[in-house]
C-alpha cells in the first residue's frame, strides 16, 4: 500500500495515572479464558507446582513485548502494523493468515459453553457454543463506541473474578500447597526441576503463548491505545457502530512529533505512566491470578485421575470447593469461570476483527480505505463466527484440543511479530525513542525461546 508520510503534530500533555488505565484490562482479559482459566491449571492439575515458573516467564516476556507495541503506537499514531507495511512489502498477507487461522478455532467459547451446560445440565454443549458465538457477534454490533464496550465488561469481569479466586485459594490451600507454589516458582516440582517427565511439549508451549493474550492479540494492543487517545493516538479516531454509533473520522496513518524538549518531556511522562499501568493490571494483576488458579487446580485435584485429555479438571475443582465449602461456592466458581471465558472470546473477536481490517485495507489499497474500517470490522467479525460455528458443525468441539491447537499456531507467531516489532522500533524510530538495553535483551529472549519451542513441537510433529 502507498501510505502517506507522517504528518507532524504535538504530542499531547499526559493526564494523571489514574485516568489512563484501561488498556490494560483488556490485553489481560485477552490471556484470562485461556491461559489462566484453562491450559496453566491444567498442567498443575497433572504435573504440580514445578511448571508455574513457565507462567512467570511468559508474563514477563508479554510485558516487555506489549510495551514495545505500546511505544510504536505512541510516538506515531498508528499500529505496528502500518509501521511495518511501510518497511515491507506484503507483510499484512501474513498477518492476516496468522491471525484468522490460528484465532478461528473456538476453543475458549466451547470452554465456556461446558462449564455452563455443566451448571444448567445440558448434555450436549455445542449448540450452546453457537448460540454464545451469535450472542457476542450482536453485543459487539450493538455497542456504540466499541472500545468502552470491550474495557468496560473487561472491567467488570475482573473485577468480580480476581477477588473470588483469591479468597477460594486463601481457603483452601494449605501450608504444603503454598510452599509447592514458592519452589514451583524457581523451577523445583515434586521429583523433577522445570519440567517432568512426560508432559506433552505442544501443551507446555501452548501455555507460554496463552500466558498472556499470545499470538497476534498482542498487536491489537496498539489499538487500544489510539482509541484510549494516548499520546499521538489522539489523532486517529474510533471504531463506532454501524447501527448505533455516531461515526468517527478514522486514518490506519499516524504522525510524528518533533524532538524538543517539551516533546520529550511529554514523551518520557507518557511512557512512565503507561509502563506503570501495564505492569499493575497486567503483569502484576495477571501473575497473581495466574498462579492462584494453578494453585487452586493444585490445591484441588492433584493426584486425581480423570485430568490429562479434557477440561475435566475445572468442573472437578467446582465439585470439590462445593464440598470443602458449601455447594453453591462450587456452582460459582465454574460460572465465574464461564462467564470469564465467554468474555475473553468476545474481546478474542475485536482483537482480531481489527487486525484482520486493517491488514485488509493494507493489503488492498484500491478497493479499501481507512474510511470504511467500521463496515470492514464488523464483516470479518461475522466471518469468523460463521468459521467458529462451521468448527463445531464438523465435530470438532472438545474445548482443551481446540486451544492447544490454536494455541500452537499462535506461538510461532508470537515469534515472528516480536523480532518484526523490535526491529520496526530499532530503525523506524529516532534515537532518543528508542528502547534501551534492558528491554531490546528481553524482546530478544522471547524471539530465540519462542522460535526454539515452535521448531522443538514442529520436528517431534512431523520427524
Amino acid at each position: 500500500m502507498s501510505l502517506k508520510p507522517l504528518k507532524v503534530n504535538l504530542f499531547p500533555d499526559p493526564p494523571s495515572l489514574v485516568k489512563i488505565i484501561g488498556p490494560s484490562f483488556i490485553i489481560l482479559g485477552l490471556g484470562l479464558g485461556s491461559g489462566e482459566i484453562i491450559l496453566w491449571p491444567y498442567l498443575a492439575s497433572n504435573y504440580g507446582m514445578g511448571i508455574i515458573w513457565g507462567a512467570l516467564l511468559g508474563l514477563t516476556f508479554q510485558f516487555f513485548m506489549n510495551m514495545e507495541i505500546e511505544r510504536y503506537a505512541l510516538v506515531r499514531g498508528e499500529s505496528v502494523f502500518v509501521g511495518l507495511a511501510r518497511k515491507i512489502r506484503g507483510i499484512s498477507f501474513w498477518f492476516l493468515l496468522s491471525t484468522f487461522i490460528p484465532w478461528v478455532w473456538p476453543g475458549i467459547i466451547a470452554s465456556s459453553a461446558k462449564l455452563f451446560g455443566t451448571v444448567f445440565g445440558f448434555g450436549e454443549t455445542k449448540y450452546l457454543a453457537i448460540i454464545f458465538l451469535i450472542i457476542i457477534g450482536l453485543i459487539l454490533s450493538l455497542g456504540p463506541v466499541l472500545y468502552k464496550t470491550v474495557e468496560t465488561l473487561q472491567k467488570t469481569l475482573i473485577l468480580i473474578g480476581v477477588p473470588t479466586i483469591f479468597f477460594l485459594s486463601i481457603f483452601l490451600a494449605n501450608q504444603t500447597h503454598w510452599i509447592d507454589l514458592l519452589k514451583g516458582s524457581i523451577g523445583i516440582g515434586n521429583n523433577y526441576n522445570f519440567l517432568p517427565a512426560g508432559i506433552p511439549i505442544a501443551s507446555f508451549l501452548a501455555a507460554l503463548a496463552y500466558a498472556g493474550a499470545g499470538g497476534n492479540l498482542n498487536l491489537a494492543q496498539a489499538f487500544y491505545i489510539k482509541e484510549k487517545g494516548f499520546g499521538m493516538g489522539k489523532y486517529s479516531g474510533r471504531i463506532t457502530s454501524v447501527l448505533t454509533g455516531k461515526k468517527e473520522e478514522i486514518s490506519v496513518e499516524g504522525s510524528k512529533f518533533e524532538i524538543t524538549n517539551q516533546n520529550l518531556s511529554n514523551f518520557k511522562k507518557w511512557w512512565r505512566n503507561i509502563n506503570i499501568e501495564h505492569f499493575l493490571i497486567f503483569w502484576l494483576t495477571g501473575s497473581v491470578t495466574i498462579v492462584l488458579l494453578s494453585l487452586l487446580a493444585y490445591a484441588t485435584t492433584y493426584g486425581l485421575g480423570g485430568n490429562s485429555a479434557s477440561i475435566n479438571f475445572v468442573l472437578t475443582e467446582g465439585k470439590i470447593i462445593g464440598e470443602r465449602i458449601f455447594p453453591f461456592a462450587g456452582v460459582f466458581f465454574l460460572l465465574i469461570a464461564g462467564f470469564t471465558l465467554f468474555g475473553t472470546q468476545l474481546t478474542v473477536f475485536d482483537a482480531t476483527s481489527r487486525i484482520l481490517s486493517e491488514n485488509l485495507i493494507l493489503s488492498i489499497p484500491s478497493k479499501f480505505s481507512g474510511k470504511q474500517i467500521p463496515a470492514i470490522y464488523y464483516t470479518v467479525l461475522w466471518l469468523q463466527i460463521l468459521g467458529g460455528i462451521t468448527i463445531f458443525l464438523m465435530g470438532f468441539s472438545e474445548p482443551l484440543q481446540l486451544l492447544i491447537i490454536a494455541a500452537v499456531l499462535n506461538a510461532f507467531a508470537m515469534f515472528v511479530h516480536v523480532g518484526l516489532t523490535l526491529w520496526l522500533n530499532l530503525t523506524s524510530l529516532e534515537k532518543v525513542l528508542r528502547p534501551a538495553f534492558l528491554r531490546i535483551t528481553m524482546m530478544l529472549l522471547a524471539f530465540f525461546f519462542y522460535g526454539g519451542f515452535s521448531l522443538y513441537v514442529f520436528y517431534d510433529v512431523f520427524f
